[in-house]
């Protein structure tokens, strides 16, 4: 039986209120069968029989659409008239090990542990 067969047999069941046990049980297995899967920011995909699918029964597998990279390359470079910077991911319980950059080479310099940017503007 085609699937859209079984969705308009379905629909027409559902409307009726005559709905056997038999044809809810299959409905609901091939409905499962595809789970969406969406993009992660590793683009990780499982194979249709992954038994890890099983989790998403009946539910879809939520990704969270803001991935960290993106959200750090919004943020523009911060300019410094220092050749060397540091950076601590804004202290306190949240930061990270406070490290130091330098900045003598031309170009952007990203911190190693969060990802933000620095980069040299020498004083005129």
């Amino acid at each position: 039986m085609s699937r859209l067969t079984l969705l308009n047999l379905c629909k027409k069941s559902l409307l009726n209120n005559k709905v056997s046990k038999g044809n809810l049980t299959y409905i609901r297995s091939v409905s499962n069968a595809f789970p969406e899967d969406p993009i992660t920011h590793t683009d990780q995909r499982w194979e249709s029989d992954d038994y890890r699918l099983s989790r998403f029964v009946n539910k879809a597998k939520q990704v969270n659409p803001n991935f960290a990279i993106k959200l750090i390359d919004e943020i523009p470079p911060t300019p410094s008239h220092e050749r060397v910077v540091w950076c601590n991911g804004g202290g306190g319980p949240m930061g990270h090990p406070k490290v130091y950059i330098n900045l003598d080479q031309p170009g952007n310099h990203a911190c190693g542990y969060c990802g933000l940017r620095f980069v040299y503007q020498p004083k005129h």
